[in-house]
């Protein structure tokens, strides 16, 4: 594992404006960018985090600050650093002033098949899916309780019914579930808490999981038959994070009816 390392690089500043402010984590490229992007078309100011991705993270804030001048931030730092998530932390909070949201979307996703799995497996998909929401959760309670905030945290279809061969992820996703649900109980009732379960939306990178003929079965199996964009998802995080007042402790599949027909 990383020792903790993190970085803040902004063009914002904490009295530029009064937006909200909502941190994303993975959010360099992939659905997490297009979250990004569609809560910035919302008027609000975006705190970025990447670990690896520096390059298409810097890309994206500069692409935001274009659109809209000192509108975003980027924090860098490793999710699997558990002493420097509260950091991570702070430092978002530190660029607009302010942390109206947290949104929980960097994950690990890979095959673990029984008889192959390692304890570095888990603790990777452990770390990223699970360990790291709930302590980025905790640490970005007292912010959120000042804005009366919410935490949209990305999840899985596979929760309910699991992918196989992906024994360590499915559980990961699983306890992010969970989470939601009893973070939205114990963080109320100033603060919401929702989730969100992709379905079939963007095929992994460079993996051989999914070949042609498991790609058609996916879509064939799934009742709107076809496959859904990374701004689905997106949209659905908006609509929890800023037009949901009474809805806390839900999961919403955005998946093309798949749930249904599995």
């Amino acid at each position: 594992m990383q020792r903790p390392h993190t970085t803040a690089t902004t063009e914002a500043t904490a009295d530029c404006d009064h937006a909200n402010a909502i941190f994303i984590t993975g959010s360099a490229k992939r659905v997490g960018a297009a979250i990004a992007r569609v809560l910035h078309a919302a008027s609000v100011n975006i705190i970025l985090h990447c670990n690896h991705s520096r390059q298409e993270a810097d890309l994206l804030l500069g692409e935001l600050n274009t659109s809209r001048p000192r509108s975003a931030a980027l924090v860098q730092g490793d999710l699997l650093a558990s002493n420097a998530l509260k950091g991570l932390i702070d430092q978002a909070h530190s660029c607009f002033g302010r942390l109206d949201g947290l949104v929980n979307n960097a994950s690990s996703f890979y095959a673990t098949p029984i008889g192959k799995i390692t304890e570095d497996d888990w603790l990777d998909l452990l770390g990223s899916n699970l360990k790291a929401p709930l302590f980025l959760s905790q640490a970005a309670a007292p912010y959120l309780r000042e804005t009366n905030g919410s935490i949209v945290n990305i999840v899985d279809i596979h929760v309910d019914r699991p992918l196989k061969d992906f024994i360590v992820y499915n559980a990961a996703k699983a306890g992010l579930a969970g989470l939601t649900r009893s973070l939205a109980l114990d963080l109320g009732p100033s603060i919401r808490v929702n989730g969100v379960s992709p379905g079939a939306i963007m095929w992994p990178d460079g993996s051989d999981d999914y070949p042609a003929a498991e790609r058609e079965r996916i879509v064939n199996q799934t009742p709107l038959k076809r496959v859904g964009s990374a701004e689905d998802i997106a949209g659905a995080v908006k609509y929890l994070m800023l037009d949901a007042p009474y809805v806390t402790g839900q999961i919403l599949a955005v998946d093309g009816g798949r749930a249904i027909a599995l």
